[in-house]
């Protein structure tokens, strides 16, 4: 099938980053939040984005005004938003219980015909594809942060998840620029859980004095040519959101290759989340 609408349900920084893509792919996009101003901040994002690229070269004017023209706004009634679409990309918080809900909406609500995507990084695949009642047509579609730039895209498939699904998304994610690879739904994926088990033991590094922050990132950085450490990542990401996803591999896979360190702890107790507070294992305050 030929994927042309798409919708996003969640706008906030993964969310508008996908909804950007996909309406840059050439797609009619709408981004839907239950918060309308949410939606309007992601919209706007987006165009301050565009019009960088604008600015500084990499994008013509005349192309930022078709993308933008290709966005849709909406919020407050989920059927109506998915009505029509031909691929539904779920990027709200990562909490089971809120994405099973939504997939169990979308079951009944989404065309038959629809392939329903989350973009989560950790949580089970199998189980929220379940709540749908179409599993068959359910996959994991994990992009990177910030979306517009970042190369790759990770398709995570259930044993239930078609064949045609795969590939359909796999042409869609070449469609967007990325590079797609395609992993079996298992705890922490491919990328979450190499990312995850390498960023815990640098934590654990600098609790034990090994390094400072700075020092372990650039051992991967120049090393092993990561384009980023560890650490200044996880900072990226957010220590609370990492705090999150080790606990769930910790349990899910045992054996003490997820144990989550104290410093992790310590520093999100201490509201020190990374560069959305101002304070990780850097100082952000001035960024």
């Amino acid at each position: 099938m030929s994927i042309e609408r798409v919708v996003v349900l969640g706008a906030g920084t993964m969310g508008h980053g996908i909804a950007q893509i996909a309406a840059q792919a050439g797609c009619r996009t709408v981004l839907f939040d239950v918060d309308a101003a949410v939606v309007a901040g992601g919209l706007a994002k987006i165009a301050a984005d565009l019009e960088k690229g604008v600015a500084r070269g990499k994008v013509e004017a005349a192309d930022r005004d078709a993308i933008l023209s290709r966005l849709e706004a909406a919020d407050g009634d989920l059927a109506a938003a998915v009505s029509g679409a031909d691929l539904v990309v779920e990027a709200v918080p990562e909490r089971l219980d809120l994405k099973c809900s939504i997939f169990e909406s979308l079951g009944r609500s989404a065309p038959e015909t629809a392939i329903l995507a989350t973009n989560t990084s950790s949580l089970p695949i199998t189980r929220i594809a379940s709540a749908s009642g179409c599993a068959e047509r359910v996959v994991g579609m994990h992009f990177f942060n910030p979306v517009p730039r970042s190369a790759l895209l990770e398709l995570v498939h259930t044993d239930a998840t078609s064949a045609e699904t795969i590939e359909t998304l796999r042409t869609f994610g070449e469609r967007m620029g990325k590079t797609v690879i395609v992993v079996k739904d298992s705890p922490g994926f491919a990328t979450t859980r190499l990312g995850v088990v390498l960023a815990l033991e640098a934590m654990r590094m600098v609790e034990e004095g090994v390094g400072s922050a700075e020092d372990v990132d650039k051992a991967m950085e120049l090393g092993y040519r990561h384009p980023m450490g560890p650490l200044k990542v996880t900072d990226l990401v957010g220590l609370d959101v990492r705090l999150g996803i080790a606990e769930h591999l910790a349990e899910a896979l045992p054996g003490g290759r997820f144990e989550v360190p104290d410093i992790l702890r310590r520093l999100v107790r201490e509201g020190k989340l990374g560069k959305k507070s101002g304070q990780g294992f850097y100082d952000w305050s001035e960024s």
